[in-house]
């Protein structure tokens, strides 16, 4: 796979592990109880932002590295 392939396919495979895992773990303020005034009751209290970018890092470094593997040997046939 050459440089250009390989940084789209880690693009794309950031960008839908970082919308797979965005939802996970999160609390809104209204199931907290803690709404901040002037804010949206359905705001979350702590997205994690830093954390799920991290796992979406490490997956996607994953699914270019199997692509990188698969892709070339398909393509042989």
């Amino acid at each position: 796979m050459q440089f250009m392939s390989g940084l789209v396919v880690f693009t794309i495979a950031w960008w839908v592990c970082f919308f797979i895992v965005l939802p996970i773990g999160v609390q809104s303020q209204w199931e907290d109880g803690t709404t901040v005034e002037g804010t949206e009751e359905a705001a979350p209290k702590e997205p994690m932002l830093r954390k799920k970018a991290l796992w979406a890092t490490i997956a996607a470094s994953v699914i270019t590295a199997i692509a990188a593997v698969v892709v070339p040997r398909l393509l042989a046939q």
